[in-house]
């Protein structure tokens, strides 16, 4: 399948024109990108691995690297329907061939891309001189220039277009970073293809990790003679005792299904580490229990025996793949020692995130339903009825009823107690915020945290007014608008019980403490789908289940 670069182009010519003065708007627009290059190594020739900038990647589909893109557009002509798309990628010479894969021809690019031409980069300055003088008084539209967030576009480009000779164009950098963002905001069905199935090969990887550990509780792993000694563990010999080594299968389950790349750092976090949001160490052992007597008998031998015995734990890995620049981002916890099942106060906790998780869906749909029966033709108030800063609020109010139930939070009927304690009493106070400090999602594409200007615009209408519950609640939320169908957004609750955060909380009146410390060796919790909104509701695109019951079962070899 070749990737519409074409009908992008036209999307985020669309939303660029909207966004400029209303002088600028009829005249010619034209957009100048250069792609990344290849990286390499401090002070060294060892390169380093190569995505291609997901803007440029958005308009062209071109994963060579060193490459260029050029499109002309003008509202009220053919351009507007048929833009001209010029890709300019490096020309193969005999080094490339002999060190590395070199750039397609440039009949195989045409082929291959969504283009109007291909051409090799020496040919870009006389493609700009065929547009200035077409296109008089044409606007060049740039990523922000100088800036170490995007690929360097030579200055001799923009100095080309400022040549007094050209009259009247002009080099901009203010709007199409914007205007990008904004239309890759919402998803098309080719892009929505793309990140299924991106989700569909990590949720087989992870649930790869979880079989094997379900395996190993029931001795279901061995070795052969010598395995370890004599020759290496086989795939089917590794058992997984420490955190690389998850990572390191669920990597090696997307590899094999063709996955180039990780979307980001995988993190895999056992025990108490799983209370660092962002913990991509991955390096530590899981946490053992005592030493038996005679287990010195057994030396370092202990992969594959029955003497070392884990702690009851819990390993949490978010980890997600990319499938042709598409990301996935899915969050399992998972319980490791106790014959693979979960501890009372981990089970607790994970069924109150897991609840988080169910409500926030439940509200969405109810919204969307109770919208369409007061206003069945405004498609747009439905659109703009849900904001994500309420879905964050509906988050919070879920822990802290949750919270009451299991004792960490008091209530208005506890010894001593009164109004103070009342849920909302606890939701103003902020308390909830040291248990779930992050947002309950963001948006997601070519990029995990995808387009954050968009996302989180810095001028935002939307958020204006009283602000639901404790204004810590969205210090961290990465997404704050109304949700749009074609958005593509995390749905990951979490509860933690980080030191860190915890402080700052020790002496707060609103919790029991004796009852917070049963709780705090479970370290943290996080339960992420990845979900497309629709008219309707939502579609799950995570396939990997996260129900208790489930998962204890795989994890414990029952299932």
């Amino acid at each position: 399948m070749v990737y519409p670069a074409n009908k992008h182009v036209i999307k985020t010519f669309t939303s660029l024109v909207d966004l400029l003065p209303e002088g600028e708007r009829t005249k010619p627009q034209v957009i100048l990108l250069a792609g990344e290059v290849v990286g390499f190594r401090n002070d060294t020739d060892r390169e380093l691995v190569f995505r291609q900038e997901s803007n440029f990647f958005y308009l062209s589909g071109c994963t060579v690297p060193s490459s260029y893109l050029l499109a002309a557009y003008q509202p009220g002509t053919s351009l507007s329907s048929t833009p001209s798309v010029e890709l300019f990628i490096p020309k193969a010479e005999l080094a490339d061939m002999m060190w590395s894969v070199p750039p397609p021809s440039l009949t195989a690019a045409k082929e291959m891309h969504d283009v109007t031409s291909v051409a090799h980069p020496a040919e870009l300055p006389g493609a700009i001189n065929t547009l200035l003088k077409a296109l008089p008084r044409a606007l060049f539209h740039t990523l922000p220039r100088n800036s170490p967030l995007f690929p360097t576009l030579a200055p001799e480009y923009t100095e080309q277009v400022l040549n007094p000779e050209n009259g009247d164009a002009a080099v901009t950098d203010l709007y199409l970073l914007p205007a990008i963002q904004r239309a890759r905001l919402t998803k098309d069905a080719d892009e929505l293809a793309l990140i299924k199935h991106a989700n569909e090969i990590s949720s087989r990887a992870h649930e790869v990790v979880m079989r094997v550990l379900g395996k190993a509780v029931k001795n279901k792993i061995a070795a052969s003679p010598g395995a370890g000694v004599d020759r290496p563990l086989l795939p089917g010999e590794w058992l997984i005792e420490k955190e690389a080594e998850a990572e390191a299968i669920f990597v090696a389950s997307c590899r094999r299904e063709g996955s180039v790349h990780q979307a980001y750092l995988p993190i895999v976090a056992a025990s108490t580490r799983a209370s660092t949001l962002h913990y991509c160490c991955n390096d530590r052992e899981f946490a053992w229990g005592p030493v038996k007597p005679h287990d010195h008998h057994n030396k370092n031998e202990f992969a594959h025996g029955k003497s070392k015995e884990l702690n009851p734990q819990v390993l949490l890995i978010d980890a997600g793949c990319e499938w042709n620049c598409y990301a996935s981002d899915i969050t399992r916890t998972m319980p490791v020692g106790n014959g693979g099942k979960f501890t009372p106060e981990a089970r607790a906790i994970y069924e109150l995130v897991l609840e988080m998780q169910k409500v926030r869906l439940l509200y969405y749909r109810i919204c969307i339903a109770y919208l369409k029966a007061i206003m069945k033709q405004s498609f747009d108030i439905i659109k703009a009825g849900l904001h994500w800063d309420a879905v964050q609020l509906i988050c919070h109010r879920t822990l802290v009823k949750g919270f009451q139930k299991l004792g960490i939070f008091k209530t208005p009927d506890s010894p001593g107690s009164g109004s103070w304690n009342s849920e909302d009493a606890i939701l103003a106070s902020g308390d909830s915020s040291a248990f779930f400090p992050h947002g309950v999602g963001h948006s997601l594409g070519m990029d995990v945290h995808d387009v954050p200007g968009a996302s989180k615009p810095a001028v935002n209408p939307t958020i204006g007014g009283v602000t639901l519950g404790h204004e810590s609640f969205y210090t961290y939320l990465r997404l704050r608008l109304p949700l749009e169908a074609g958005m593509v957004v995390t749905v990951e609750p979490g509860i933690y019980f980080s030191p860190h955060l915890l402080a700052a909380i020790r002496n707060s009146k609103h919790i029991d403490h004796e009852v917070l410390k049963k709780y705090e060796p479970v370290g943290g919790v996080r339960i992420e789908d990845v979900i497309l909104i629709t008219e309707t509701g939502y579609e799950n695109f995570t396939t990997v289940r996260s129900d208790v019951d489930w998962v204890e079962g795989v994890c414990s070899g029952e299932l």
